[in-house]
């Protein structure tokens, strides 16, 4: 049987569908915005490029509700097939409400949809009531859906805006974690020159003090020849010691910047050993060599770690006593050389070994106490490490390690 179209409800549908799809968007944006007031969505507020979005999501459900509405309604009642695909496509809006806007949204969108399907569900309750009952249950049912959508989509919103809060909150507090690192990194850096400083004026007054007793008996005149050249060696003796004093503290407070280049580290311990020799000799030390038929090349300043070795070995010459040797070992170890100074010294205390490259730290009665700081401070500028420690049966090892190649841990490439 063919049903009449009244001009009533039909007109009643467009009335509704212009007048709603005008205001399901600003209701589902303040649906959103409620959610805001409410701290449901994290302590920053959308920008407005978002509610741009927003208004265009909810204006696009509006559209698709409204769209199956009159779509049914022009739908002649005889394709019953065609009825129940258009009745159940509103379970899509209902969805889309609930997981875009939430739970609210999910709501407006049900009552827009109940709205915009009453004409026809009117229609149908006049000549099938159980059919216009099953419809009204369904839609109830896509409704139940899409609130049940939006409150999970609403507990992983917040969720995740719970994350990027934290995440804000701990950048913040890196960064100002950081600032307090580098303001304490400056006051170290003071507190470490006034000591400087002091140890500087310390090592400096006792050469001159030895300067102005050998000045005082020259000036007065009365010395006797042998007093007079033992007071010239005096005065030769002590400029020299505060030029090597300066220097070295030169060399460790204000280094260069290495000089890169490929270097054999064969060619580099051996030519230290040549250095060496002469010292190791006057010592009756011997100085022995442990090297692999080959080693990787190196990048590095030759003449900074010509430097960093000799001081080395020198001062393990020095530790070392009469009939003992120093083993000079060099081997690759991954992407590091390393390059170990092993003496038959006496070694020294944990706690000195901690200070061991302190500037002006030195368990020798002569010596300025700057080798070993100097030698670090080279090393680190190449991106490795130097360390000490005591030999299990007597003596000290030192161990170089440095990068193969050139890496970003480097300082002042050239």
């Amino acid at each position: 049987m063919e049903i009449e179209l009244h001009p009533f409800p039909l007109m009643h549908t467009w009335f509704s569908s212009t007048v709603t799809v005008t205001r399901l968007p600003p209701l589902l944006e303040r649906t959103e915005a409620a959610a805001w007031d409410n701290n449901e969505m994290g302590h920053v507020p959308p920008s407005l490029k978002v509610l741009r979005l927003q208004r265009v999501k909810a204006a696009g459900i509006a559209a698709m509700i409204v769209l199956l509405a009159l779509t049914t309604w022009f739908t002649s009642p005889r394709a019953v097939a065609l009825h129940n695909v258009l009745h159940h496509l509103n379970f899509l809006p209902f969805m889309m409400a609930g997981m875009l806007f939430g739970w609210r949204g999910a709501v407006k969108a049900l009552l827009f949809g109940i709205l915009m399907q009453a004409p026809i569900i009117a229609r149908h309750w006049a000549r099938w009531p159980m059919d216009a009952q099953d419809q009204l249950l369904e839609l109830a049912i896509f409704g139940s859906a899409g609130i049940i959508a939006g409150l999970l989509a609403d507990r992983e919103r917040v969720q995740r805006l719970r994350v990027e809060s934290t995440k804000r909150e701990l950048e913040n507090v890196y960064t100002e974690l950081r600032e307090n690192v580098e303001k304490m990194k400056k006051t170290e850096r003071l507190s470490a020159a006034g000591q400087l400083a002091a140890s500087l004026a310390h090592e400096i007054r006792n050469p001159l003090a030895s300067i102005s007793g050998a000045a005082g008996i020259l000036k007065r005149g009365n010395a006797s020849p042998d007093n007079r050249q033992e007071c010239l060696g005096i005065l030769e003796k002590e400029s020299q010691r505060l030029n090597k004093l300066l220097t070295n503290f030169l060399d460790f407070a204000r280094p260069r910047l290495p000089r890169y280049q490929r270097v054999d580290p064969a060619a580099l311990v051996h030519s230290v050993t040549v250095l060496a020799r002469h010292t190791a000799m006057r010592q009756q030390v011997a100085i022995l060599d442990d090297l692999p038929q080959q080693l990787p090349v190196i990048d590095c300043d030759a003449e900074q770690m010509k430097q960093v070795l000799l001081n080395v070995v020198l001062n393990a010459i020095q530790a070392t006593h009469g009939g003992g040797s120093v083993i000079v070992r060099a081997f690759a170890k991954g992407t590091n050389l390393c390059i170990e100074v092993s003496d038959e010294g006496c070694g020294i205390s944990p706690q000195e070994i901690d200070r061991m490259f302190e500037p002006f730290f030195t368990t020798k009665e002569s010596g300025t106490g700057l080798g070993l700081a100097v030698a670090a401070n080279i090393v680190e500028q190449h991106g490795g490490w130097l360390r000490a420690s005591n030999n299990s049966a007597g003596g000290m090892t030192f161990r170089l390690e440095l990068p193969l190649e050139r890496t970003q841990k480097t300082v002042g490439a050239r």
